[in-house]
């Protein structure tokens, strides 16, 4: 007898259905799994049989065919258990066939029969969806995170045996339901009240914020750049529940939960080591997997002593930074990672960090030279603003906090990102800007005109570099809630270009 049940199995961070068919026949007992399963896939033969046995099922000694459709698409990790052990149930005579039916199963076994959490179950029920799957059956640490769409029961349960009670009609089980609850209260541990002066980075950085776009910042050590860019997540506006599924989808996928429950509601804040790899940071790996600007999509990637990283790793992100996707290709496969974050970059003036300070005697030209030759020209033009994080002065640093309170200045971003939504119509901000919406939404007038003539021909602006001064000009247009840009507008934005021109 023939029972199939269906599951997924994870290519990067999208689920692909998967049938397993199982074929009991009279012969020598003998447990055949085909359909290129990987080793993980490989071990659940001994993982299934034990845990059926140790939940005081009865297993059948015979011949038994397992096979995994699509036979061209190789089956990776441990969550495919569950799925393999309804199936056998099933075409032994232990739950129902069409209990199966409308069903999408996924788990790890362990040889108690007890379920374990497993990777990507947001991605499960997005597939549910597709699908038209009206039921899927999980983990119950995995429940909340699956509970997003109305269109699909989620069933969390403890065990295998809880599984087939479910299906058998047995154990009554409330499924986890979706609901546009509003997200939770995120608090915060820094904010920009405690900030002592750098009123122009805080500036910068709420500009940032509300176009979206990268920024570097330039000084010596102590200033403020890692505390500011840490604090730069806390005037980002709360993500809406698209944006958290978005968000869990990569996190869940990848194995970076740490263990929480439900939906993931905090905008990423992603600061890897400079000594990260190319893999780690941009994404990839014999089994593709996102890296961290995948893991601060809709966030923030934050990348402290910039020049220190690879120079390869940093060329790597010049296409996710204009794209807002990585595209890893391997020869079994080609897999997309999104990647719309905001790059962050902090790095000194040179090597020692004392360039232009007396206190300590400068390395020497040539080596700073050398230092900031790793940042190249393309790369530093996908940057919109460049700032310069000075030391503070005796007063400022002596004194009492200056600094707004974040949620301030979150009242004026989320602001001015509503008015970036009922322009564009749906969720985009001003830094992913076309050529056309750059020419359609800067309208200028002939002072603008004449002014960016003016410095175009003074800072030898490139012509991508000239649409990022009208994006952040829009921006500042923006945030003043003024629907023309300005030449004051596009003033304020030239004065970020000024260490970096072109």
């Amino acid at each position: 007898m023939i029972a199939q049940a269906q599951t997924a199995t994870l290519s990067g961070i999208d689920a692909i259905p998967v049938t397993v068919e199982v074929d009991i026949q009279n012969g020598a007992p003998k447990f055949v799994m085909v359909g290129l399963p990987d080793k993980a896939v490989q071990e659940s033969q001994d993982r299934v049989q034990t845990a059926i046995r140790n939940s005081d099922l009865s297993f059948p000694y015979t011949k038994i065919v397992c096979n995994l459709a699509p036979g061209d698409v190789r089956k990776e990790g441990p969550w495919l258990d569950l799925a393999i052990a309804m199936a056998i149930l099933a075409a032994s005579g232990q739950v129902p066939m069409a209990g199966l039916d409308g069903s999408l199963f996924a788990g790890e076994l362990g040889l108690d029969g007890a379920l374990r959490p497993i990777d990507g179950a947001v991605n499960l029920a997005l597939l549910c969806r597709a699908r038209g799957d009206s039921r899927l059956i999980v983990p119950i640490a995995n429940a909340a995170e699956a509970a997003v769409t109305p269109e699909v029961e989620v069933y969390g349960v403890r065990s295998l045996i809880e599984a087939v009670e479910l299906l058998n009609g047995s154990l009554t089980v409330t499924p986890f339901r979706h609901a546009d609850a509003a997200p939770p209260r995120i608090e915060y541990e820094v904010d920009f009240a405690d900030v002592k002066g750098q009123t122009h980075a805080i500036r910068a950085l709420e500009i940032a914020a509300a176009g979206g776009h990268n920024v570097i910042m330039t000084g010596p050590p102590g200033s403020g750049k890692t505390m500011l860019a840490r604090r730069l997540p806390t005037i980002l506006p709360l993500l809406t529940l698209d944006e958290a599924i978005e968000v869990t989808r990569v996190h869940s996928s990848s194995g970076t939960r740490s263990g929480r429950e439900g939906l993931v509601w905090e905008r990423p804040f992603r600061s890897p080591h400079h000594t990260s790899s190319y893999a780690a940071v941009v994404g990839g790996g014999k089994t593709p997997r996102p890296g961290e600007v995948s893991l601060g999509h809709l966030g923030v990637l934050f990348l402290d002593e910039m020049p220190e990283f690879d120079r390869d790793v940093l060329e790597a992100l010049r296409q996710p930074l204009e794209d807002g996707v990585v595209t890893v290709s391997r020869v079994t496969a080609t897999v997309d990672f999104p990647a719309e974050c905001m790059l962050v970059g902090a790095l000194n003036p040179c090597p020692c960090g004392f360039k232009g300070y007396p206190e300590a005697k400068c390395v020497g030209a040539a080596l700073c030279d050398r230092y900031l030759a790793k940042l190249s020209g393309p790369l530093l033009d996908r940057v919109d603003l460049h700032l310069t994080v000075p030391r503070l002065k005796p007063e400022e640093l002596t004194g009492k906090p200056t600094g707004e309170p974040s949620a301030r200045i979150r009242e004026r971003v989320s602001k001015a990102r509503d008015t970036q939504r009922a322009r564009f119509g749906k969720a985009k901000v001003n830094a992913k800007m076309t050529p056309r919406e750059v020419k359609e939404g800067v309208a200028m007038d002939d002072d603008c005109r004449e002014f960016m003539k003016l410095v175009a021909g003074r800072l030898n602006l490139s012509a991508r570099v000239y649409d990022r001064v009208l994006k952040v000009g829009r921006t500042i247009a923006d945030l003043a809630g003024s629907p023309e840009v300005r030449r004051e507008h596009l003033a304020e934005a030239v004065q970020f270009r000024g260490q970096d021109a072109g």
